[in-house]
């Protein structure tokens, strides 16, 4: 006689957030100021607005584009703001930092957008794995987001989790 498997988890009323879940799908690619630099060190400003003027920006369609610089080399502002305004038509998004930060970005932008007042007073667990490349600072901001709200913070997965906020 075979007894009944009762799914423990599903029945405990803890809810699972997996970040991987909040991924914007898209191409990420860094555009390096180093290569459009007289030596890689000095940004020559007639030079820099004709590459601006002349490069196919459309290359760039609809890409999660970070614009840095890998040289030590001092760019102006204005140079970041330039290449931001060429790429505005095609890119979806643009930011100044490498590749991690943009990661962060959109995911910090996908947590504020999360309607978090449907896990008022629930118990939480953030997933601690994922197949999709979750930046650490999306636990931050998930879990600034979600505390003093819900009931508790967990990280990890149901059998083995972390116990990390427990409201008062």
């Amino acid at each position: 006689m075979s007894e009944e498997i009762i799914n423990k988890v599903a029945n405990s009323g803890l809810i699972t957030l997996n970040l991987e879940d909040y991924y914007q799908e898209g191409e990420r690619c860094f555009f390096d100021m180093k290569n459009h630099l007289f030596e890689e060190l000095i940004l020559k400003e007639k030079d820099f607005r004709a590459f601006v003027k002349m490069h196919d920006w459309s290359q760039y369609q609809n890409q999660y584009v970070a614009i840095g610089c890998t040289a030590d080399a001092i760019i102006p502002i204005w140079a970041y703001m330039l290449v931001c305004n060429a790429l505005a038509p095609f890119a979806t998004k643009v930011v100044q930092g490498d590749l991690s930060q943009l990661e962060s970005i959109l995911f910090e932008e996908a947590i504020a957008k999360l309607n978090v007042h449907e896990f008022e007073d629930e118990r939480i667990i953030i997933k601690g794995c994922s197949n999709k490349p979750v930046p650490e600072h999306a636990y931050i901001c998930l879990t600034q987001k979600l505390s003093g709200l819900v009931k508790s913070i967990m990280f990890g997965e149901a059998c083995s989790n972390v116990p990390i906020y427990k409201k008062k």
